[in-house]
């Protein structure tokens, strides 16, 4: 468990999406394109969020080389990590010695912190479990773990983030089942862990219940809305904070379905932010979701417009 003196993980950290732009001798024809990074990154930070978290899965850190993925974290932290944001680097690989490795690069770098999901291609036990966060907190950053059964097919029970938590370093986890009745349960079984809410769909119910932070996908496309959202919730103005999130559900579904890359992406692109196309095994979105995201959008967008012009 970490001691008192460790970087708090919590508030909106933007697990930020990553553009590209077209280059045909770049991986399937897209280059990152580094400067339109780092301005998103200011511009979320700037627009009231804590952080931002390169190198997730909204991130597309599995289609990046090992140069992009160090440099997309070093653009990140350049950004906005000379105190005006927190960087928290997503460390995610198939074994502990390939996740302590991007720990390590990202100590270097100035990160303030990590993201790890437990071992991404084994369905690895407990005790497997527990032996690879013990290597990745070994380097010295504060470790938030990231509880996401869906992908992984590993959980972390309540009762293993229990064990997890005695490790030093380990400070939170990203909680992702969409389970919101795991939040008290978590900090009944591992007192000393904050609990992230990791599925945007439930963040109001999840920080109602006590967690104190949010990693979130479509802070990329609505940052000012979900750091208010945020202080409403930490508040306790839940008539507000209602009122602000209702008209939003729907579009952060989107958060929570396999296409939400490509629908957070395309939701930048319908508020004016460039989010562009995936790299593969990401396609286009087909044009039933096309649709269905921009309607989402489009209902969120309106609500907003009124809120403002109210």
């Amino acid at each position: 468990m970490s001691d008192t003196g460790t970087t708090s993980l919590g508030g909106v950290i933007v697990a930020t999406a990553l553009p590209y732009r077209e280059d045909a001798t770049a991986p399937a024809g897209l280059a990152v394109d580094y400067d339109a990074y780092a301005e998103h990154c200011a511009w979320l930070v700037g627009s009231g969020c804590r952080g931002v978290g390169p190198n997730g899965s909204l991130g597309e850190y599995s289609s990046l080389t090992d140069e992009e993925r160090r440099r997309v974290a070093r653009t990140a932290v350049d950004a906005v990590g000379d105190g005006d944001g927190v960087v928290v680097v997503g460390v995610h690989a198939p074994g502990s010695h390939q996740a302590r490795h991007w720990a390590e690069l990202a100590a270097e770098d100035g990160a303030d912190g990590v993201l790890c999901l437990p071992p991404t291609l084994y369905r690895a036990n407990p005790g497997e479990v527990v032996a690879h966060y013990e290597a990745v907190a070994s380097v010295g950053l504060p470790v938030m773990v990231y509880n996401n059964p869906i992908d992984t097919k590993v959980d972390l029970t309540p009762d293993l983030l229990g064990e997890i938590a005695q490790i030093d370093g380990v400070v939170a986890v990203k909680e992702f089942s969409g389970d919101v009745r795991r939040v008290l349960e978590i900090r009944e079984k591992a007192p000393g862990l904050d609990v992230v809410a990791g599925a945007d769909d439930v963040v109001l119910e999840s920080l109602l219940m006590g967690a104190t932070g949010w990693f979130a996908g479509f802070p990329n496309v609505f940052p000012a809305e979900s750091a208010l959202l945020y202080e409403l919730a930490a508040a306790g103005r839940l008539d507000e904070a209602r009122a602000l999130y209702e008209p939003l559900v729907a579009a952060f579904r989107w958060d929570s379905r396999t296409e939400f890359v490509q629908a957070i992406k395309l939701g930048m692109d319908r508020v004016g932010r460039y989010g562009g196309p995936c790299r593969p095994p990401r396609g286009p979105l087909t044009a039933e979701h096309s649709a269905a995201v921009i309607a989402d959008m489009d209902r969120a967008v309106t609500a907003l417009e009124r809120r403002r012009a109210a």
